[in-house]
């Protein structure tokens, strides 16, 4: 049996080839614009970060998809949580904090951004922190991950759990009597929840809306027993319950300030954040000053009494300017010689000091490769070194020209 196939539908299967045909290319071509906005823009953030060497990198992706005032559904903007984590992982720096809203941590988003962060090599700390046991007289919960390069994750957990208040901190304990009120107003977000508030308790979290009472606001039963005359914070009572000084200067519209003050992270659980790793850092100073006059003593054969000073005048550099994870001795003697309090030294101290942070350098770079021989280092770690060697030479290389 002959089937005749006539000219119209050949016609139709050829257009049908020649669409899927340019399917195809098009599909290729998005493959090599993605791959080359990827490239772009892995070089771009190298260019304008990495040659700054941080020593931290801090940021807080958007949050609305996860929020609890969101749709709570992993959209396009959760994506830029798995960017952070690229960012962090390319510029390497030793620390990095990420906030976000305490959802967060169980996103998918999130899961896909921790495997990128441990593969860089960071240990992780990763805590929901009330930031009324934080110094901040509200009920509001953030998740917090803390990374520093080589460390065990939850390093920092203990420090943390160690510094938390034992009970919230109220409104009233923020801000006395000075408000002149015993309630408030704090709009809810459905009338099956109280919207009045005592000042013996913490604020629920700040949004970023502020209204007044609807007319005809019907008593919720864990409201008090009388409404009538109550108000909402005002915009800058609302800045202050986010530890904002009383001082701080806002700009913008009225709504825009709103929109501010609800999605900023409350001065004092930045501040209780920052303490923690300051905390951390002096502890590991401390450590590394002890480690550091064993080594002196022990491979330098420099008395006791001798070493004892070397670290003393490391304590006294330090004083003065920071000394970095990406530091090298020509960075901490260029920065040295810019304080007024180093210009006033004798050359006979300036020398002696000179002499502490070429033996400081020394001691971090021996104990460096000894911990390199001793374990396989990630590819993360082995390009961050190949980086600070290269900036190293480029420096000294400037220095002597």
């Amino acid at each position: 049996m002959k089937v005749k196939v006539s000219k119209k539908e050949d016609s139709t299967k050829e257009l049908q080839k020649v669409d899927v045909i340019a399917l195809q290319k098009e599909n290729d071509e998005l493959k090599r614009t993605c791959a080359q906005l990827q490239k772009e823009a892995k070089e771009r953030h190298e260019y304008n970060i990495k040659p700054f060497a941080p020593d931290m990198i801090i940021g807080g992706p958007p949050c609305q998809d996860f929020s609890h005032a969101g749709k709570r559904q992993e959209g396009k903007r959760a994506s830029l949580t798995e960017a952070y984590a690229r960012i962090v992982s390319q510029i390497s720096p030793e620390w990095f904090v990420m906030e976000n809203v305490d959802r967060a941590q169980q996103s998918e988003a999130y899961k896909r951004a921790r495997a990128i962060l441990k593969e860089a090599g960071y240990g992780l700390t990763e805590h929901i922190y009330d930031a009324s046991l934080c110094g901040a007289p509200q009920k509001r919960k953030r998740f917090i991950c803390i990374g520093k390069k080589g460390e065990a994750d939850r390093f920092l957990e203990q420090i943390i759990l160690d510094n938390e208040a034992k009970t919230p901190m109220t409104m009233r304990d923020y801000f006395g009597d000075s408000l002149g009120i015993n309630y408030y107003y704090r709009h809810p977000r459905n009338y099956n929840r109280r919207g009045f508030f005592s000042m013996d308790e913490p604020s629920p979290t700040i949004r970023g809306v502020n209204r007044p009472v609807p007319h005809g606001y019907t008593r919720h039963p864990n409201d008090p027993e009388c409404i009538e005359g109550l108000r909402p914070l005002t915009t800058e009572e609302r800045a202050q319950v986010q530890t904002f000084p009383k001082d701080f200067v806002f700009s913008g519209s009225k709504t825009d300030l709103e929109q501010i003050i609800g999605n900023a992270v409350p001065v004092k659980l930045a501040e209780f954040v920052a303490r923690r790793i300051s905390d951390y850092r002096n502890k590991l100073s401390e450590q590394c000053c002890e480690f550091m006059r064993s080594w002196l003593i022990e491979k330098k054969e420099i008395s006791a009494v001798s070493a004892k000073d070397v670290i003393s005048r490391i304590n006294r550099v330090r004083c003065l300017t920071p000394i970095t994870h990406a530091d090298t001795a020509i960075d901490v003697n260029y920065r040295l010689a810019k304080t007024p309090a180093f210009g006033e030294m004798s050359s006979c101290v300036k020398s002696q000091m000179k002499r502490a942070i070429a033996l400081y350098f020394e001691f971090i770079e021996q104990t460096q490769k000894s911990a390199f021989d001793d374990s396989l280092p990630t590819d993360s770690a082995r390009l961050d070194q190949e980086y600070r060697q290269k900036r190293r030479a480029t420096q000294e290389e400037l220095a002597f020209r």
